[in-house]
């Protein structure tokens, strides 16, 4: 319960005012900094959340995948731009993307994770990698302002930020592919 806990501490934190105008006021901090502590919140969360409901859990997410496909759709939609600017504009949306985070990417990825094979798994990464990679392309080539919130700099900075994200993906997949883990276990 005590990770449950600090969880809700969390995403109590992360929604205080002050906090979230800080996170949400430059964009490299929206989306790298914000949404990821938000669904290290949910996944907190969800060590509760199982141990409280673990015949829902079972029932529903029996291999992970239908988790981990919830996961990676919902984490998708928050980062396309147009949703960035909603979450800014309507206090609803807001709400919604604290909700969504949370409770649809952090606690399937805490009950789907351990669930999923080793392929599956890097399938997943595979596609966060070309999606961060798709990404960083569209904010750093796209000579239009994507976010109507944020200024043209921020926008590349993103972009940058996208295509690390997206190279340390790579490199994890590497050495995950010519390393034994099973010697370091």
């Amino acid at each position: 319960m005590t990770q449950g806990f600090y969880g809700v501490l969390l995403l109590l934190f992360l929604f205080a005012p002050p906090v979230r105008d800080f996170l949400e006021s430059i964009m490299i901090l929206h989306m790298h900094m914000q949404m990821p502590m938000i669904i290290i919140a949910g996944f907190l969360i969800g060590d509760y959340l199982i141990k409280k409901f673990p015949n829902f859990f079972s029932k529903w997410n029996e291999n992970g995948i239908p988790g981990a496909v919830l996961l990676v759709f919902v984490t998708l939609y928050w980062m396309i731009p147009k949703t960035m600017d909603d979450a800014l504009i309507s206090y609803t949306w807001e709400v919604f993307k604290f909700i969504s985070l949370a409770f649809l990417v952090g606690v399937p990825l805490r009950d789907s994770w351990k669930r999923l094979s080793d392929r599956v798994k890097d399938i997943v990464i595979i596609i966060f990698v070309f999606s961060f990679i798709l990404m960083g392309a569209l904010y750093i080539f796209s000579e239009q302002q994507l976010c109507n919130n944020y200024l043209q700099v921020e926008q590349l900075t993103l972009g940058w930020g996208f295509i690390t994200m997206g190279i340390c993906g790579i490199i994890y997949l590497i050495q995950e592919w010519f390393i034994d883990s099973s010697k370091y276990e």
